[in-house]
C-alpha cells in the first residue's frame, strides 16, 4: 500500500467501531483522539504554515490503523487464502489448473482494489509482485494479473518480512543473503579481539548473541525446510563467530568448540527453535495454523518421497522422535479479566519481615500461632508442591487432603500455582465465607501481586476463579516451610506421596524451558558417552577453559 497510516480514512474507523458494538464515549474519544491534528514542513530554518491533516492515524496508533484495515479479506472468493500484518499483505492459491488460480486470484484482488477506493487506501503496483511457486517440470504458462490497469510483475524471489522466497522454496537466496549480513556484523567482533586492549569472553559472546545468532534466529522454523547443503552453508558463520569470542585456534575441532562456547550447533538450535513455534502454535487454539500444525496432512507422501519438503507439522514430528520426546499437551493460553472486572487480592504479610537464614523455627511457630489467633474466623488452607526425579505433586491440606500429580515436564513452580488453585476450587464447593490460602512459595506470592504482568495460564485461572467467588472474602499468605508449622508439612508430605493423576498438561513456559535443557549432541557417541558430555557441558562455567579435542567417539579432557 501507499502511505497505508496516512490514508487511513477516519469516518471509517468510526464506522467499523459502530459495527462492531461499541458506542457511547469510546468513540467519541477516539474521534477527538484523531482530529485537530496539524503538521508543518521545515528546510534548513524555514518553517511553513500550519495545515491541517484531514486523514490518516498517528503512526504509533497501530490498533486504529488494525481496525481500519481488518475488513480488506471481507469478500475474497472461497478458495484464495490470507495473511495479514499491519500493512503487510499476500494472499495465495492453490491448484492444478492454472487458469482456475488466475481467475480466483484476479477475483480477489478486484475485490480487494474496489474495497480500498472505498475505504481511502491506494494499492502501489510497483511494491506487489506475483510469485509462483511451481516444482512442474517442462514448460507451463505463468499467470497475469492487472492491479488498477498496469500488470502485476512476476518475480523469481521476493522479501516477505525479512525472509526471501524463490518460486522453488529452497531458500538458497536467503541463506546466501543472511551468510553476507553476517560476514559484515562479524567484522565488529574482529575490531574488539585485539590481544592487549580487547573485549573479554563474555562480552564477545553477548555481543555475538545479540548481532549475529539473532540473525540466524529469525525465521529459522521457516527456513529449515531447506536442503542440508544449503543450511550448511551458515555452519561457517557460526564457527567463525564462536572462534572470535572464545579465541580458539583455528585448528580446533567443531565439537570441542561447541563444548567451550556453550553454543549448540545451528542444527540443534533450528530444532529448538522449531519446537518452541510448535507449543506456541499448539497452546494458541486461535492461531491461524493451529489446525494445519496439530494435524498435518500427506505424512504417507512424505514418507515415500524423500525429495519431497515435508510441511512443518510432519517435520515436528521427525524432531521429536530425534530427541526422543513424547509429544505432551499445552495448556491453552488464557486471556486475562477486563478492566471492569479486576479483583484487588488481599495479601497478609505478617511473616515477610523474618529472614529465614537468621529465624528459628521456634519462632516462626510462635508467629504463626499468634497470627493464627488474630485471625481465628478463617479458614486455613495449607497449599504446597513439589518436583523430584520424574514427580511432580501438588496438594491441599485443611481438615482434608487433595493431592494430585501433574506432568513430568512440570515446574516446581507450576506445581505451587496449580496447588492454589486446587486450594480455590475447595473454596468454591465448600462454600467457605472466609478462608487464607498459605503458600511457603514467594515467587508464587509475587505472581499473584504482579498479575496484571504474569501471563501464566495458572495465574489467570486462578484470578479468573477468585473474580467468580468475589463475595467469600480470601487472603493470601506467605509461611516459611519447613518450619515445623503442621498444616504445612503435612500438605509438603502430601504432595510429595500424590498419587492421583489428573488430565496432563504442560504451560508453555514449561516446555521452552525442557527445549533450552536439551544438550549438544554430537550424532555418533554412545550413551555412556553423550552422558559424560552433557556433565561436562553442565558443569562448564566461564572463565575456566577446557582444551578439548576428539579422538574418534571418545573426548579426551
Amino acid at each position: 500500500m501507499e502511505k497505508a497510516y496516512d490514508r487511513t480514512w477516519r469516518y471509517g474507523i468510526l464506522k467499523d467501531l459502530f459495527d462492531i458494538g461499541l458506542k457511547r464515549n469510546l468513540p467519541l474519544f477516539i474521534k477527538n483522539f484523531l482530529q485537530t491534528r496539524v503538521f508543518q514542513i521545515r528546510i534548513g530554518n524555514i518553517l511553513s504554515d500550519y495545515f491541517d491533516q484531514q486523514e490518516g492515524v498517528p503512526q504509533g496508533s497501530v490498533l486504529l490503523f488494525i481496525i481500519k484495515i481488518n475488513g480488506i479479506f471481507s469478500k475474497l472468493p472461497a478458495y484464495v487464502n490470507s495473511s495479514l500484518f499491519v500493512d503487510d499483505i499476500q494472499i495465495h492459491c492453490a491448484g492444478e489448473d492454472m487458469s482456475f488460480i488466475q481467475r480466483q486470484l484476479q477475483t480477489a484482488v478486484n475485490n480487494m482494489n474496489d474495497w480500498a477506493s472505498k475505504n481511502g487506501f491506494l494499492f502501489s503496483p510497483q511494491k506487489t509482485v506475483c510469485m509462483h511457486f511451481c516444482r512442474r517440470r517442462g514448460l507451463h504458462p505463468d499467470p497475469e494479473f492487472q492491479l488498477n490497469g498496469p500488470t502485476i510483475p512476476i518475480a523469481q524471489e521476493t522479501k516477505f518480512l525479512g525472509i526471501i522466497f524463490d518460486t522453488k522454496l529452497t531458500f538458497r537466496s536467503h541463506v546466501k543473503h543472511l551468510k553476507i549480513k553476517c560476514i559484515h556484523t562479524l567484522n565488529i567482533m574482529k575490531v574488539l579481539t585485539n590481544t592487549s586492549w580487547g573485549a573479554d569472553k563474555v562480552s564477545l559472546m553477548r555481543i555475538y548473541r545479540s548481532l549475529v545468532r539473532s540473525k540466524l534466529d529469525y525465521g529459522a522454523p521457516v527456513y529449515g525446510s531447506a536442503a542440508k547443503s544449503t543450511l550448511k552453508i551458515l555452519d561457517s558463520v557460526h564457527h567463525q563467530g564462536l572462534r572470535l569470542a572464545t579465541g580458539t585456534f583455528r585448528t580446533t575441532p567443531i565439537p570441542s568448540l561447541h563444548v567451550i562456547s556453550g553454543e549448540p550447533s545451528l542444527e540443534l538450535r533450528r530444532h529448538r527453535l522449531s519446537l518452541s513455534t510448535f507449543y506456541k502454535i499448539k497452546s494458541d487454539e486461535f492461531h491461524p495454523q493451529h489446525y494445519k500444525v496439530i494435524n498435518p496432512i500427506f505424512g504417507s507422501l512424505f514418507s515415500v518421497r524423500l525429495s519431497f519438503t515435508p510441511t512443518f507439522g510432519f517435520r515436528i514430528g521427525e524432531i521429536l522422535r530425534y530427541f526422543e520426546i513424547e509429544d505432551f499437551p499445552i495448556i491453552s493460553n488464557i486471556e486475562g479479566l477486563p478492566p471492569w472486572q479486576e479483583t484487588q487480592l488481599d495479601f497478609i504479610d505478617d511473616f515477610l519481615h523474618l529472614l529465614k537464614l537468621n529465624t528459628s523455627d521456634v519462632v516462626f511457630q510462635q508467629h504463626f500461632y499468634d497470627h493464627r489467633q488474630r485471625h481465628s474466623d478463617y479458614v486455613p488452607i495449607y497449599t504446597d508442591g513439589s518436583k523430584f526425579d520424574s514427580h511432580v505433586g501438588s496438594a491441599v491440606f485443611p481438615d482434608f487432603t487433595v493431592a494430585e500429580t501433574l506432568h513430568p515436564f512440570c515446574s516446581v513452580y507450576t506445581s505451587e500455582l496449580y496447588a492454589i488453585y486446587l486450594g480455590l476450587l475447595k473454596i468454591y464447593t465448600l462454600n467457605f465465607k472466609k478462608a487464607i490460602i498459605y503458600t511457603d512459595s514467594r515467587s508464587i506470592i509475587n505472581a499473584l501481586r504482579s498479575s496484571k504482568h504474569n501471563n501464566h495460564p495458572l495465574v489467570m485461572q486462578c484470578l479468573h476463579l477468585h473474580h467468580t467467588l468475589k463475595k467469600i472474602k480470601i487472603k493470601y499468605c506467605w509461611i516459611p516451610g519447613h518450619a515445623g508449622i503442621p498444616g504445612n508439612e503435612n500438605a509438603d508430605r502430601a504432595a510429595k506421596n500424590s498419587n492421583t493423576t489428573r488430565e496432563t498438561f504442560v504451560p508453555l513456559s514449561d516446555a521452552c524451558r525442557l527445549l533450552s535443557s536439551l544438550k549438544i549432541g554430537y550424532g555418533k557417541e554412545s550413551g555412556t558417552d553423550r552422558q559424560a558430555i552433557n556433565f561436562i557441558i553442565s558443569n562448564l562455567q566461564p572463565p575456566f577453559l577446557l582444551e578439548t579435542s576428539l579422538l574418534g567417539n571418545t573426548m579426551s579432557f
